[in-house]
């Protein structure tokens, strides 16, 4: 039982520390010794984005790459060029907004109530068209086969509504985009901006004023470079690409280097669903109505530039006739509430991972709390020791167990020390004296095993709760999203794991003994790292952890 015991520990140790030599590897720049990831990408962005983002073709395979003209199948560069091309700026009281003339594209979005957490006085920026960035929504008519070409997001579109700022008192704010006539066919494309709303309806009106009945279908997409957002942790990771959602297949991530293999697996047509780019708590995402046949991409349009998005039919329209299309344009934060709100699975976009069923339970008891304390490091630490009243019962099992091992422990000591030249009558012994006191080595290890899927699901919930950025707790904690400026919590996660290993039974065998010094002191190398929450619910697990287990090891006579 030793030897297993030995060999387990040895493992989890050996193994942890390559993990942290990777990460420690990884965070200073260099390539990493043992799990090397993929290759990174080109921080460079082909191009300008609206010039390198090409018009998907009906199946949904990218059409050629490369310049404007290029990009827009049958487009009239005529027209093109004679156009004079406007970046307009829109503002409600959460989103300040860059719109492009050429088809009314989405070239920057600011979200005005969160603050950029690397640039001291700025909000962040998700969308945005830069050396640094190329994140765009876009949206355009696909012709029939065979059939002249028609308006697209390169196509230029005239503002034909004056207001460009949310009016005070106003509920919405409506931008009306008229195209120029590309073969006959007009666009007008219509975007409502509602007050305290990150979603944005966009309503397109197909107008036929040529001779003939058009058949077209509309396109909507969000395109995206495959660079991690800036500051992102080498310490932990969250996802960042495409996802696509369908009742089919339910939520799909998409890596950036499946779309380079085209290994891409997603649904590729469905009656539902929503396509979507997903970063650390925020995201953007398309949908049109239900019970609408689309084809579904995700495909590359150049070097590190990637597109997700929908292709929808739209019925023959006549010459002189009109036909109008509604979609839903997201950017924003993932905040749970609003997106369960919003559209049937859209709040998946806020990953838990395989936990998710044991994370959402988790979040709502966090929500409610704070709700109560109006503080989500106080509500972090509630939640924390409701968890452990829940475990209370399984906890006291492990400590008791632990306890047994630690009185006993000086009885093995002196055994081993006895009989330290004969390993087969050593085993023998020590069992002998587990069946005597009654302990078993391992009851430890089970009642705190239950658990870990509860506080790893905890663990995705505050990493992923956007809610948690900029909000402070107390005192020096200003951003629960973000490291200890002054590194106090981490000095106290590493003091209470020490505490924790010397009220826990020291193992007979040296080696092992040292190994459980040494450990707590090799993982508290990455609690310097994580955001303060995080911190803080290892921190309050730590210090009721430690609470319990002296009262039980008080009870037993292990201390004095």
């Amino acid at each position: 039982m030793n030897d297993i015991r030995r060999t387990i520990l040895w493992v989890i140790f050996g193994f942890s520390m390559v993990l942290l030599w990777d990460q420690w590897q990884i965070y200073n720049g260099h390539k990493a010794t043992f799990f090397p990831s993929p290759a990174p990408k080109s921080e460079t962005v082909a191009g300008a984005a609206p010039q390198a983002a090409s018009v998907p073709s009906a199946s949904g395979v990218p059409a050629t790459t490369g310049s404007a003209q290029q990009a827009v199948p049958g487009g009239s560069p005529a027209v093109a060029a004679a156009a004079t091309r406007e970046l307009i700026e829109v503002e409600t009281d959460v989103l300040k907004l860059r719109l492009d003339s050429e088809g009314a594209s989405l070239l920057r979005a600011e979200l005005l109530k969160h603050a950029d957490a690397h640039h001291a006085g700025q909000s962040v920026v998700l969308l945005d068209e830069s050396r640094e960035r190329v994140y765009l929504a876009q949206s355009g008519l696909i012709p029939a086969a065979g059939s002249p070409a028609l308006p697209t997001h390169k196509t230029p579109m005239t503002l034909t509504s004056p207001e460009r700022r949310l009016a005070d008192g106003a509920k919405e704010l409506k931008l009306r985009f008229e195209s120029v006539p590309v073969n006959g066919v007009k666009l007008v494309k219509t975007l409502v901006l509602r007050r305290g709303a990150y979603d944005i309806s966009v309503q397109h009106e197909v107008i036929n004023q040529g001779t003939t009945a058009v058949t077209p279908q509309l396109y909507v997409q969000l395109v995206r470079d495959g660079n991690k957002p800036e500051g992102e942790s080498s310490f932990y990771s969250t996802f960042t690409g495409p996802a696509v959602y369908t009742q089919a297949k339910k939520y799909q991530k998409v890596e950036f280097s499946d779309i380079d293999k085209n290994k891409v697996d997603i649904e590729k047509q469905s009656q539902e669903g929503y396509v979507a780019m997903v970063q650390h708590y925020f995201a953007s995402a398309w949908w049109l109505p239900n019970d609408l046949q689309r084809d579904i991409f995700a495909r590359k349009i150049d070097n590190n530039l990637y597109a997700v998005g929908m292709i929808a039919p739209l019925q023959a329209i006549e010459p002189g006739k009109s036909q109008t299309l509604s979609a839903h344009l997201f950017v924003g934060p993932q905040e749970e509430h609003n997106l369960e709100a919003l559209y049937p699975g859209l709040e998946l976009v806020k990953d838990y991972g395989w936990l998710t069923i044991l994370a959402k339970p988790l979040f709502w008891l966090l929500d409610q709390l704070n709700h109560q304390l109006h503080n989500w490091g106080w509500s972090i630490v509630a939640l924390v020791f409701l968890l452990k009243i829940a475990f209370y019962w399984l906890n006291a099992q492990a400590y008791r167990s632990m306890g047994k091992m630690k009185a006993i422990n000086p009885r093995i000591m002196e055994m081993r020390e006895r009989l330290k030249d004969n390993p087969q009558q050593m085993q023998v012994e020590m069992m002998k004296i587990y069946r005597e006191e009654k302990v078993n080595p391992m009851g430890g290890c089970l009642p705190i095993a239950i658990q870990i899927p509860v506080f790893i699901a905890l663990y995705w919930v505050l990493l992923s709760t956007v809610e948690m950025r900029n909000a402070p707790w107390i005192g020096w904690v200003h951003d629960l999203a973000a490291p200890d400026p002054f590194f106090i919590l981490p000095v106290l996660m590493t003091l209470s794991t020490l505490l924790q290993t010397w009220l826990n039974p020291t193992p007979p065998d040296p080696i092992q003994a040292k190994m459980m010094w040494i450990m707590p002191l090799a993982f508290s190398v990455m609690f310097f790292f994580f955001p303060a929450g995080l911190v803080l619910y290892w921190l309050t697990n730590n210090i009721l952890s430690i609470a319990q287990q002296w009262v039980i090891n008080k009870q037993l006579g292990v201390l004095k």
